[in-house]
């Protein structure tokens, strides 16, 4: 690999690790000010995070792993983007990025059963 190439993916992988909340980088760059984005941290109460968000535009209970999840609408100069916050079964912020509830349950789901293919073995 020749050293630029060694330096790209050293980059990436920094950004990627920095990134938890992403799953298109773009809407960091575009979304990132909004009080949602900046704001909601891991371990927040949900109440903590309507009084910075707002009512979520819906609501699910989560199938996968026990808890709740919020949809929000994020609008930005005419554009809109669906972002998610995930409660545990205490309540508690436990993930929120750029998906609505129902696309993060399916990688939930996924993330499931490729664990139960697995087998979590040795």
């Amino acid at each position: 690999m020749s050293k630029h190439g060694l330096l790209l993916a050293c980059a990436l992988a920094s950004t990627v690790g920095c990134a938890s909340k992403l799953e298109n980088p773009t809407d960091y760059y575009t979304y990132r000010n909004q009080p949602l984005v900046k704001q909601v941290e891991d371990g927040m109460t949900e109440q903590q995070v309507r009084n910075i968000g707002g009512p979520p535009s819906s609501a699910m209970r989560r199938k996968v792993n026990a808890g709740t999840c919020n949809d929000y609408v994020l609008n930005q100069d005419g554009h809109q983007q669906a972002f998610h916050v995930s409660f545990d079964r205490d309540g508690r912020v436990e993930h929120s990025g750029f998906m609505s509830c129902a696309q993060r349950e399916k990688v939930e789901l996924e993330k499931a059963q490729k664990n139960v293919e697995h087998g979590g073995g040795y």
